[in-house]
């Protein structure tokens, strides 16, 4: 299904797609027509088609709550996505930009392989779920009795491309939001991961935290258009919650959490690099120069290597932190991947949990075995390279908690 866009949704959205990505590295866009990639066929194993395959099998049902909620709650439990990972954006950069502002954001709710996004009295809720093989596919929900769920091809416009490592992905954006939601400055529009600077982060979005008073951009509109930075200084980067600043009955909690902001931005470049460095094996093949990059950009980011790091504690407002660490897998002295640190730092391991994943252990066998490799190395060498920021202890913990919590690794790593 094809959402039809109004002029004003059209003119954000192909702003949006051409600003690129200035805060990730730029990566050539790899095409989805190429033969090697045309031929690779969706697994049907994503959580969304499997959902919709036990839908036309009446296993299960959506049941639509009356009031602008409507089939969200229901869909979300299907999936298995908690609800307090709810982040808000009221920036007009969506297909859906019309109906977003500041009064009525728009909805995004996450687990490691699917992402909602809901807006209050939208006729389709827009859907991206992770194919192991293929990487992220796009869906539709219309709002409609009863529900269906449709691939789409609309939403890459703006998600298969620099924005996204060149391959169909996800991202965070912030922007200069003027009154109405709408970008006020294109030069200004950043794509954000967990390497970019807290100044940087999260224009045109609501956050929530406990504490935290690093500057952002959350939270505010610019009153100054020609001046970016007094969206900075205007915004209110500890707020506890969104009690009268938006109608809280269209959403399932009072908050945009910062945690779930945080381990979001990181999951969507992780996602972007993996399916890349799959896409790239494929084009360029296991031996070209091309994939050694990705392949090494790839071990760095999971290494969280260029990290922003925090100047003062982080806590967030709701339970997202607790049943996310909650769901990690633990080696024998319970520790996990997921562990947080939020002192001065996102994970108390820096590895990214995502190499206990679907996407990671589909790549090819010889590119999963190249990434191992180099992590190794990374983890085990004393001379400078991905792993440098960290602490002997830390390289020990990491090497120790993968191999037990990362399935099927080498014996070599152990």
């Amino acid at each position: 299904m094809r959402t039809r866009l109004s002029g004003v949704a059209v003119a954000a959205v192909a702003a949006w797609a051409a600003l690129g990505a200035q805060d990730v590295e730029y990566k050539s866009t790899l095409p989805a027509d190429h033969p090697a990639i045309a031929s690779l066929e969706p697994s049907g194993d994503d959580p969304v088609s499997r959902l919709a395959a036990r839908l036309a099998r009446g296993e299960t049902r959506l049941a639509r709550r009356d009031g602008p909620l409507g089939y969200l709650p229901s869909l979300l439990t299907a999936l298995d996505v908690a609800a307090d990972s709810q982040m808000l954006v009221f920036s007009k950069t969506s297909v859906q930009a019309a109906r977003v502002s500041p009064d009525q954001p728009r909805a995004i709710y996450f687990g490691d392989e699917v992402a909602v996004a809901h807006v209050p009295g939208a006729p389709a809720i827009e859907l991206i779920a992770v194919d192991a093989r293929r990487g992220p596919i796009f869906y539709a929900m219309a709002d409609a009795d009863p529900p269906t769920l449709t691939p789409t091809r609309s939403c890459l416009q703006c998600h298969h491309g620099p924005n996204t490592a060149g391959v169909p992905g996800l991202y965070v954006g912030s922007v200069v939001p003027g009154p109405s939601g709408a970008p006020l400055r294109d030069d200004t529009a950043i794509i954000t991961d967990h390497t970019s600077a807290f100044a940087d982060r999260w224009g045109g979005w609501y956050v929530t935290a406990r504490r935290g008073e690093q500057p952002d951009r959350a939270n505010a509109v610019a009153s100054n258009p020609a001046d970016p930075s007094s969206l900075v200084r205007e915004a209110r980067p500890n707020l506890p919650s969104l009690i009268g600043l938006v109608d809280l009955r269209a959403y399932l909690a009072p908050t945009s959490d910062i945690v779930a902001l945080m381990v979001f931005e990181h999951q969507t470049q992780m996602i972007n690099l993996i399916t890349r460095v799959a896409w790239q094996a494929r084009i360029a093949g296991p031996t070209s120069p091309a994939l050694a990059t990705d392949l090494d950009d790839l071990v760095a980011y999971m290494l969280f290597t260029h990290e922003a790091r925090l100047v003062e504690p982080i806590e967030g407002v709701s339970t997202f932190a607790r049943t996310f660490a909650a769901r990690g897998r633990a080696d024998r002295r319970g520790r996990s991947l997921r562990d947080f640190d939020l002192t001065t730092r996102l994970f108390r391991y820096p590895l990214s949990y995502l190499i206990e994943g679907a996407a990671f252990a589909a790549l090819p066998a010889g590119v999963r075995e190249a990434i191992l490799r180099r992590l190794h190395t990374a983890l085990t060498s004393a001379e400078a390279g991905p792993a440098a920021h960290l602490t002997p202890a830390d390289r020990r913990a990491i090497l120790e908690i993968a191999a037990e919590t990362v399935p099927d690794m080498p014996t070599w790593w152990r």
